[in-house]
């Protein structure tokens, strides 16, 4: 019986290595041989997650044609991942990978690191952070207090709490988008939102349009549910979205779905202006697509003087082809776990009826409290001190990044969480995997593309800030001087894996 549960094809991989060596390892790096450099590039698609646990990889002869280099290579690299324990063989079977005994699997995505491992190592994997007391504690008690009625119930609502879905659809319509409760279903957060949009409209093998970058735990969901995805180029810097590319994909690619981050892009940061909005809604409109607009940063605005653009949806008011994912994860605190669709009425009730089958609801204490925030003033209230915290993280990281490694590149986004870093020619998973050895946990470029892209970048996110931010960029300049000097891609594994 073979050991594999997947196979990655030998043009598939040679992509995903050949965009590892794009960019130069960096001045006074060693020279690896041949077969180390191919046994060290698979060792780290392995480690990043990038292919899977227990898949099977191409032949010798096969992955030799595709690199264009001789089979010995190939068999040499082989021969060490299996001394190493990422590689397992059997005549007749092939050769799949695995990790090294007593080491846990990678993941995919961008799980949070444990807090019990929080005093020895800086995440910088997870953009979120602490919750902005003492409205937390207030929203709860609000909750408490407004609970008695609906424990008398059997608490399922699987379109949301009337009273949170017409507070919801107050606020939109105050925005200047007329909104009914009945365009509005709530979620277990927008992560939620984004596996039911997937699964009502984006069947196994359907395309879906992506920024590339974009965000990695949506692009991971995507991937898990079956769906193609059909990246589409990102401006440079905070440029945002080239409409021109957005059009031709859409007219030729026909995908089903495609998904934007149009408030503070996630990983870049940029803001779409209402001219790139609407085109991409008429474009979306012409061929057919519908647009998922993910706001979960919308209202992370951080420099005052900045006027936000109306939203995409006011572009397609009805909902028809819009669909807006809102989440209370981002601008309140991710340990609510409240999201929120916005669709137009018939749309809604097919996300409610597929719910049945899946999780049912979301939890009514939890949405009490949004609704109590959000109708005493206290979400507004919140969200400030939310803005305030994370204005200060970035100043103190942009700083502190410019101080200690002056060579890489970025754009100070005007909002949201996140700052993506052009890492001077250094590989963005040989940082992430130096970095957790000497106690920095920061996400590779490649992590926020399609297959293999964007080796030469990282995702820093507002999460640190004076001494702490301070040392995350002394311990990521310390990891840089790893890779520089070669040690960044040794052998041995690192201490833990980035989620």
């Amino acid at each position: 019986m073979a050991q594999w549960t997947s196979a990655v094809g030998p043009a598939q991989l040679a992509r995903q290595l050949q965009a590892q060596q794009q960019r130069p390892a960096g001045p006074g790096a060693r020279k690896p041989p041949a077969y180390r450099a191919l046994a060290d590039g698979i060792r780290l698609l392995v480690l990043e997650g990038r292919v899977p646990v227990a898949a099977r990889l191409p032949a010798e002869r096969e992955l030799a044609l595709a690199l264009t280099v001789s089979r010995t290579t190939v068999a040499a690299a082989y021969e060490a991942l299996r001394a190493e324990g990422f590689l397992e063989s059997r005549r007749g079977a092939g050769s799949w990978t695995a990790v090294p005994a007593g080491n846990p699997l990678p993941a995919r995505g961008l799980e949070p690191l444990p807090p019990e491992a929080l005093g020895s190592m800086i995440d910088l994997g997870c953009a979120a952070l602490p919750a902005p007391e003492p409205w937390l504690t207030r929203g709860v008690q609000g909750a408490l207090e407004e609970l008695p009625p609906y424990a008398h119930t059997h608490g399922d609502y699987p379109a949301g709490l009337p009273a949170l879905r017409q507070m919801l659809a107050d606020r939109y319509t105050a925005r200047g988008i007329p909104t009914m409760p009945e365009q509005i279903m709530v979620t277990t957060g927008a992560m939620g939102a984004m596996d039911a949009i997937c699964h009502l409209f984006a069947g196994r093998g359907e395309r879906i349009a992506v920024e590339s970058p974009s965000y990695a735990n949506i692009l991971q969901l995507m991937r898990e549910a079956g769906a193609r995805l059909v990246p589409v180029a990102m401006s440079e810097g905070l440029g945002g979205w080239d409409l021109s590319r957005w059009r031709q994909v859409l007219r030729d690619a026909a995908p089903r779905l495609a998904y934007v981050v149009a408030d503070f892009h996630n990983p870049t940061g940029a803001l779409a202006d209402e001219d790139q909005r609407r085109q991409l809604v008429d474009a979306a409109r012409s061929a057919g697509t519908v647009l998922v607009v993910d706001e979960t940063m919308t209202e992370l605005r951080l420099d005052d003087d900045l006027e936000m653009p109306r939203p995409v949806c006011a572009f397609d008011p009805a909902g028809s082809t819009v669909l807006t994912v809102g989440s209370a994860s981002k601008a309140f605190w991710a340990g609510m776990r409240i999201g929120w669709v916005r669709a137009a009425p018939d749309v809604v009730r097919s996300l409610v009826a597929a719910r049945a089958y899946a999780d049912l609801g979301t939890p009514v204490l939890e949405q009490l409290g949004v609704n109590w925030l959000m109708g005493t003033g206290g979400w507004e209230e919140a969200v400030k001190l939310r803005r305030d915290q994370a204005r200060e993280n970035r100043d103190a990281l942009v700083a502190a990044i410019r101080r200690e490694l002056p060579e890489w590149e970025f754009s100070v986004p005007q909002g949201g969480l996140t700052l993506w870093v052009r890492t001077g020619g250094l590989s963005g998973s040989r940082l992430a995997e130096a970095g957790e050895r000497v106690g920095v946990r920061v996400p590779s470029g490649p992590r926020f593309g399609v297959d293999g892209a964007f080796e030469g970048y990282v995702r820093l996110p507002f999460t640190v800030s004076g001494a702490v931010a301070d040392e995350a960029a002394a311990r990521l300049a310390a990891a840089a001087r790893l890779v520089e000097s070669g040690a960044g891609g040794g052998t041995e594994p690192p201490r833990s894996f980035v989620a």
